[in-house]
């Protein structure tokens, strides 16, 4: 509710011409108005009329407003609610205050800016404490915060590390393996901020080219470098109030780096090729799947602003190191998978679930969601069988199936099918190295569909390929 747009007035009184003149002011002021001629009709209205404040004459026949404020305290039901008071009978509209817990009162005759003013401070007040009950709720269940979901000890020490982080300004550094749910923490620490009503903007570093990520962050003026035929805002000016999500960090450029940490303390950005600079309120955090330390030492990483981001860490562990959450994630995943297909999947089968303990999603949470969404299309309805799954999971071989059912024989078994074996003696690095071949041989040198298959980015699979010296041999420059 964005400047209190939007916000849902019923107004109580007897008078007609009251009720008339109310509602033209408030319609004027944007917000939504809705009246009753007694605290009998607002009760009414109020089951189809969310209103978000209440404005209430005090003097009414039938249920007065004393009885129409009891009712709704008894309720635990009550927006701010503005009492009216006529000239004289202050101490009884304060008394309501106290009392009966209304939010103000106001003399008669009404001064339509003190009623702006107060209906304004009433809509932020309702919009918190709705957010607060929602909050509320949502960690009454003790397995979740926002879209995260875990009840294991890990990831209750990440919940109340984000309930300390969130309402704060400083930054927030994440990190954790591909497919965790960095982005997830990011929008629950906004979720939580006094910045929720602002935009959330996130951006990959690793996705964009070195000569357009200053223009995507910092944005740029007309004709300040080929091809800018507008002025375009950054990413930072779109996120002005509100918080900014830099993934990949490890990724950016150092040049580029050094601006950000400038805007980081001054919080003043320039566009490219722009003479001036702007003032931004922004909230940065940043998320890497790289160790930071590593990253520094390895100059990937600025350490000013290593230690300028690193307020908070996070770090998410891998879905192998808390499989006790599998089953509280998988369930939360279904029920998103069901809306987005039409499906109507209830139920999740004790095969499949042993099946999802004995396999170590190296594509984590993301990897998941991928065959959860296979289930879900294949199933349709009831319950996710092992059929459902792909081939690797079926086995249900108490081995990560990224590598493979390794079995106690030599020499180890020949590839087939959709499966991969290795012997056992097989390092993790030759165990990976043939897992991607294999994948790539799978869909045919379609390294995009092997990178989802492996729950890996394609930067990733294309570096990897690099290590290995098969680069150019799956068409990928040195």
């Amino acid at each position: 509710m964005t400047q209190n747009q939007n916000l849902k007035v019923l107004i109580v009184d007897d008078e007609a011409s009251q009720r008339s003149g109310l509602a033209a002011m408030v319609s004027a002021w944007s917000m939504i108005p809705e009246t009753a001629s007694d605290g009998n009709e607002a009760l009414i209205k109020l089951n189809s009329f969310p209103a978000d404040v209440i404005i209430t004459d005090l003097n009414m026949p039938g249920l007065d407003g004393m009885g129409f404020l009891q009712r709704l305290r008894d309720s635990s039901e009550m927006p701010p609610t503005i009492v009216l008071t006529a000239f004289g009978n202050i101490e009884t509209a304060v008394r309501t205050v106290h009392e009966l817990g209304a939010y103000w009162f106001l003399e008669k005759p009404l001064q339509p800016h003190s009623l702006e003013v107060l209906l304004r401070r009433a809509g932020s007040h309702s919009v918190l404490r709705a957010e607060k009950r929602n909050l509320e709720r949502q960690l009454s269940y003790k397995g979740s915060l926002g879209e995260l979901v875990g009840s294991s000890g890990t990831m209750q020490e990440i919940f109340a590390l984000l309930q300390q982080a969130g309402p704060s300004k400083a930054c927030v550094l994440i990190t954790g393996e591909s497919g965790t749910g960095k982005e997830l923490v990011a929008r629950t620490v906004h979720a939580l901020s006094p910045r929720r009503q602002g935009p959330f903007v996130a951006i990959n570093c690793a996705a964009l080219p070195e000569t357009l990520i200053e223009s995507e962050l910092f944005g740029h003026e007309k004709g300040s470098f080929t091809g800018a035929s507008e002025r375009r805002a950054g990413c930072f000016e779109i996120a002005q109030h509100g918080t900014l999500l830099l993934d990949e960090i490890g990724e950016m450029p150092v040049g580029t780096q050094a601006k950000l940490l400038r805007i980081l303390e001054d919080s003043r950005v320039r566009r490219l090729g722009g003479k001036t600079e702007l003032e931004v309120d922004v909230r940065v955090l940043a998320a890497t799947n790289k160790v930071p330390e590593e990253a520094v030492r390895g100059g990937h990483l600025r350490e000013d602003l290593y230690y300028r981001l690193n307020v908070f860490h996070v770090h998410l562990p891998p879905l192998r190191e808390r499989k006790e959450d599998i089953q509280a994630i998988a369930e939360t995943l279904m029920s998103d998978l069901n809306r987005k297909h039409e499906a109507r999947v209830t139920d999740i089968s004790p095969a499949v679930l042993e099946a999802f303990g004995h396999h170590n999603w190296p594509g984590n949470v993301r990897e998941l969601r991928n065959v959860l969404e296979r289930a879900v299309i294949l199933a349709g309805e009831g319950t996710i069988e092992l059929k459902h799954l792909p081939a690797f999971l079926q086995s249900r071989q108490p081995v990560a199936a990224a590598l493979g059912a390794i079995e106690p024989a030599s020499p180890a078994p020949p590839n087939d099918g959709d499966s991969v074996r290795f012997q056992i003696g097989t390092t993790v690095e030759e165990a990976e190295r043939g897992l991607i071949l294999r994948t790539l041989e799978h869909t045919r040198n379609n390294k995009t569909r092997a990178a989802e298959i492996l729950g890996i980015s394609l930067k990733t699979l294309h570096n990897k390929l690099k290590e290995y010296g098969a680069g150019k041999e799956y068409g990928i420059g040195a």
